[in-house]
């Protein structure tokens, strides 16, 4: 291992993945086809497009944002890593604040159950790995359109260990965003679908 991140951050990482990839594995437990895809609106997404966006993100910030990290500039003098850190595991899951995902990360709700959760669950072992061999997760920032909107523009950028933090923070806000799914009124019941999907 390289990593110089403090033990207790890397910790507190790594239960949270474990903790999320859970979460997302209880909620999508036995989805039968009616209520992988079920929609209570036009608007709003099914199980299945909140899965595959989730997946999107995450590969996102492991290719294009990873790679940019490990050329950005240093965290500006007298950040404060650990309010950022808080902030995000409290405000990025929060469904209050609206936000809408920009196009090229609009998910087309056409992925099985199945195949999403294999990447999803080989993205948390990426994810996990980053962490575990990247010696300067604190040493560079990017700018972070989520942070910005969170805070009304007070943070903007991120590190590379707060990237992967909102990565699973983003996903817990989807898990929940499935839980309102399953809790309205017209969502399928297990009798009156299909079979339960692999």
């Amino acid at each position: 291992m390289t990593t110089t991140l403090p033990i207790p951050d890397l910790e507190q990482a790594r239960q949270y993945f474990a903790r999320t990839r859970n979460r997302v594995l209880e909620v999508t437990k036995g989805l039968t086809d009616a209520q992988w895809k079920f929609k209570p609106a036009p608007d709003r997404w099914s199980s299945a497009q909140n899965l595959e966006h989730m997946v999107i993100v995450q590969e996102r910030v492991l290719g294009p944002i990873r790679e940019q990290l490990s050329q950005a500039p240093p965290p500006p003098a007298g950040s404060d890593t650990r309010k950022i850190d808080a902030i995000i595991l409290e405000k990025i899951p929060d469904r209050s604040v609206k936000a809408k995902a920009p196009e090229f990360l609009e998910p087309s709700g056409e992925w099985s159950l199945g195949a999403t959760l294999e990447r999803l669950n080989r993205n948390y072992e990426r994810l996990s790995d980053f962490l575990d061999s990247t010696p300067d997760l604190r040493e560079h920032v990017l700018e972070s359109p989520p942070l910005r909107i969170v805070t009304n523009g007070e943070f903007t950028t991120m590190d590379a260990y707060q990237w992967a933090l909102t990565v699973v923070a983003h996903d817990e806000r989807h898990v929940r965003q499935i839980e309102e799914l399953k809790a309205d009124p017209r969502y399928p019941s297990a009798a009156s679908g299909a079979a339960a999907m692999a």
